[in-house]
């Protein structure tokens, strides 16, 4: 097989060319990039956990994901997807939030996303909590208009405060929908699941035009019927893909704030990524991954292989016809 031109299209750095303990630090050891310039798509860290609600540590899920991408390799034996023979790509670093104030650390992330949309890329976001995806929903949707949403996540993050802030990881897709951020006939909610403070705290979106599959409805099925449905709801449309790694059953993933038990399997959550293959993916994250809770690196890995299976259905990845 003919690889890309390695000047036209940046690639992963491999485990035969330098051991996968070491090497670059980027993720899958891309090139880093200090410009968006000539970039098709792009990993970007939002290492921030001020708007967690339970347990923090998510501030350190970028670094973590990157380091537990080493065994991803280039080519998807599954799907024949062929991303770094597709699009150009490099890992762009961290947003520098501010540490110490959430509500600025908001506006850091718009600003710096609002300054992506003068490039022709699509960002996939390496979290860090949550709270991240409603300022990036707030520039990108200064480039595409209102978008569909996916939200893979055990909770709805739908509540309309937490101790009185308005502001916070558990309720970003309420501001969403208040700020006209979404376009409601495409918005899906997957694996909500556990307790509520009230028995309709699931019913808010749903009132509102959200879509909502609990997992239970998940239990013991394939998502390859279900995406079939979401594909046609979000038709040709921009899509914006927000999947919450405590979406998973903590069997998978324990390394995350607010876990919560009978979740998705890694198998599940391939099959739901994989099934947005065709969509007009305008952006994705991966957030809430908190490594001190796993120091096995379990999280960060599927975290890690989630994000590359997203690079794979962006536009215009080519794919090799499977033997």
């Amino acid at each position: 097989m003919q690889h890309a031109d390695d000047q036209n299209f940046p690639q992963p750095q491999s485990g035969n060319e330098m051991p996968r303990f070491a090497g670059r630090g980027t993720m899958m050891r891309l090139p880093a990039a200090d410009s968006p310039a000539g970039l098709d798509a792009a990993f970007v860290g939002i290492p921030m956990d001020i708007g967690t609600s339970q347990r923090s540590g998510t501030r350190y899920g970028p670094r973590a994901i990157r380091a537990d991408s080493v065994m991803i390799r280039p080519y998807n034996m599954a799907t024949g997807a062929a991303p770094f023979d597709s699009l150009r790509v490099a890992d762009l670093g961290d947003v520098p939030i501010n540490t110490y104030n959430l509500h600025k650390s908001v506006q850091i992330i718009e600003d710096y996303y609002t300054d992506l949309n003068a490039y022709p890329l699509v960002p996939l976001t390496l979290g860090g909590d949550h709270t991240l995806t409603l300022p990036v929903l707030r520039a990108l949707v200064k480039k595409h208009g209102p978008v569909g949403l996916i939200h893979v996540d055990a909770h709805t993050d739908t509540n309309d405060e937490m101790f009185g802030e308005k502001i916070a990881h558990g309720t970003t897709f309420r501001r969403a929908l208040e700020e006209g951020l979404l376009d409601l006939k495409r918005v899906i909610q997957i694996g909500q699941r556990a307790q509520g403070y009230d028995s309709g705290d699931f019913q808010w979106g749903v009132d509102r035009g959200f879509r909502l599959v609990p997992a239970e409805q998940c239990w013991y099925r394939s998502m390859v019927p279900l995406m079939e449905d979401v594909r046609t709801q979000m038709g040709s449309g921009p899509v914006y893909l927000s999947y919450d790694i405590d979406s998973f059953d903590p069997a998978w993933a324990p390394g995350t704030g607010t876990p919560e038990v009978g979740g998705l399997t890694s198998i599940q959550g391939l099959e739901i990524v994989r099934g947005c293959r065709g969509l007009n993916l305008i952006g994705a994250d991966l957030v809430e991954v908190s490594p001190p809770y796993d120091i096995s690196g379990t999280t960060s890995q599927l975290a890690a292989n989630i994000l590359y299976e997203m690079l794979c259905v962006l536009p215009g990845v080519k794919y090799n016809e499977r033997r």
